[in-house]
C-alpha cells in the first residue's frame, strides 16, 4: 500500500501529532508498506538526525506568531505534485488544520481516499487564546473531516465532542505507547538525588509550556512540605512558570531514553491540561510504573483508572491537584500499587498493536471506495 502521511507537524518537532506521524510511518515500513511524509519545513539548523524511516517532503513554514516552537506550511505547489508522483493509494492527514486542509482539498480533487485524524483540540485553543473563537474553530474541523472517508478519534471523548458537531464517519482510534522504552526499572537515584537532594518527594509534569496546558496550577503541590515539582519540556510560558512555581527544577525539553529515565525517576506524575484529545505523556508515565494526577476531561479519562492508576480531578482544579498529590505523598503504599496496576495496564497498547489497527481502517476506506463487483 502507498501512503501519504500530511501532518502540520513532524520531527525535530516534540509533540504528540509530531510523535504519533512518526510511529505510523516506522510501522507501514514495517508492514512492508510505502509511505512517505509531507510536513512544514523545521526551523534552520533544527534537523531530524535520520529519524525518519521514509521519504520526507518538507513544505516551506515559518513560525506561528508568539509561539515559534510551532511551524505554519505556506501555501505551495509541491503538495500536489507529491500526489500526483508518489500515487498514493490513501492520504493520511495527521491533525489536519493548515497544511491537511490543503492536503484533503488535493486528494479530492485526484480522487484519492482520505483518513483524518483527529488529534487537536482547536476549539479550546481558540478559548484560551483569543478567548473566542470556538464555533468557527468547530466550522473549521468540521468542513475538513466531513470531506475524509473516515476520521479517526483518539479517545471516547473527542469522539463524542466529534459526533456532537456534526462530524460522520467517526472511528476511534488509540494511541500506542513504548513499553520497552518507558519502563519501571530506569528509575535512577542518582538522578533522583540530582533533583531531590533532600530525599523529597519527586512530582513531575512533561510536556509543553503553553497557556493551553495551565501548568500554573501545579503551585500549590509546590508549597506541599517534602514535595520536589520537576518540569520537562519547554514553550513561551516558561518565563511566567519560573516565578509561578518556586522551587521547581525547569529540566527544558528532554527526548528518547533520557526522558523514559526521567519518567521512571518520578513518584508521581501530574497533567494539568484540560484540552488533551489523548494525552501520550499520560501512557509514558503509566508504563513507567507511575501513579498520575490528571484533570477529568478528554483523553486522560479513557486512560487513568481513577482510584487505582491515579487520581481523575475537576479540570483547572489547583486545590484539587495539590490534594490528590498530597494523598499519593501520604502512602507510599498506594503509589507502587497504582504504579504496577499502571504498568499492567498499558502493556498490551503497543504501536505495533494501533498501527495494526489503522491498517484495517485504511484497509475498511478501501474496500468502501472499490466498485462492486457483479455477481
Amino acid at each position: 500500500m502507498r501512503v501519504v502521511i500530511v501532518t502540520e507537524s513532524f520531527p525535530p518537532d516534540v509533540n504528540g501529532v509530531a510523535h504519533c506521524a512518526l510511529q505510523t510511518a516506522r510501522h507501514l515500513v514495517d508492514r512492508g508498506h510505502a509511505p512517505l511524509v509531507v510536513a512544514p519545513a523545521p526551523a534552520p539548523g533544527n534537523k531530524a538526525g535520520g529519524l525518519a524511516p521514509c521519504p520526507v517532503v518538507h513544505i516551506p513554514s515559518l513560525p506561528l506568531p508568539g509561539y515559534p516552537q510551532v511551524r505554519v506550511a505556506l501555501p505551495s505547489r509541491r503538495l500536489a505534485a507529491v500526489l500526483l508522483t508518489h500515487q498514493p493509494d490513501i492520504v493520511h492527514l495527521a491533525s489536519p488544520f493548515i497544511l491537511g486542509v490543503r492536503g484533503m482539498a488535493a486528494a479530492a480533487r485526484l480522487g484519492i481516499p482520505a483518513v483524518a485524524v483527529y488529534q487537536t483540540d482547536l476549539a479550546g485553543y481558540a478559548r484560551t487564546y483569543v478567548g473566542a473563537g470556538e464555533a468557527a474553530a468547530w466550522r473549521r474541523i468540521r468542513s475538513v473531516h466531513a470531506a475524509a472517508d473516515r476520521t479517526l478519534a483518539p479517545s471516547s471523548a473527542s469522539q463524542g465532542d466529534l459526533e456532537a458537531h456534526g462530524v460522520p464517519r467517526v472511528h476511534l482510534w488509540r494511541r500506542g505507547v513504548d513499553t520497552v522504552r518507558f519502563r519501571p526499572d530506569l528509575r535512577d537515584d542518582a538522578l533522583r538525588r540530582e533533583l531531590a537532594p533532600n530525599g523529597e518527594l519527586i512530582v513531575g509534569y512533561v510536556g509543553r509550556l503553553a497557556p493551553e496546558k495551565h501548568v500554573e496550577l501545579l503551585s500549590g503541590v509546590c508549597a506541599l512540605p517534602g514535595v520536589r515539582v520537576v518540569v520537562v519540556g519547554d514553550g513561551p510560558s516558561q518565563p511566567g512558570l519560573v516565578e509561578a512555581l518556586p522551587g521547581a527544577v525547569f529540566l527544558g525539553r528532554r527526548t528518547g531514553d533520557e526522558l523514559a529515565r526521567i519518567f521512571a525517576s518520578l513518584d508521581v506524575f501530574a497533567h494539568t491540561g484540560p484540552f488533551e484529545t489523548f494525552c501520550q505523556t499520560v501512557q509514558e508515565a503509566m508504563a513507567s510504573g507511575v501513579p498520575v494526577v490528571a484533570p477529568a476531561a478528554g483523553g486522560p479519562r479513557d486512560l487513568v483508572d481513577h482510584g487505582r492508576t491515579g487520581f481523575l480531578v475537576p479540570p483547572r482544579d489547583a486545590d484539587a491537584v495539590r490534594d490528590a498529590v498530597a494523598a499519593l505523598a501520604a502512602d507510599p503504599a498506594l503509589r507502587a500499587a497504582f504504579g504496577t496496576t499502571a504498568r499492567a495496564t498499558v502493556e498490551g497498547r503497543t504501536w505495533a498493536a494501533v498501527g495494526d489497527q489503522l491498517i484495517a481502517h485504511y484497509e475498511a476506506v478501501l474496500d468502501a471506495r472499490r466498485p462492486a463487483v457483479a455477481a
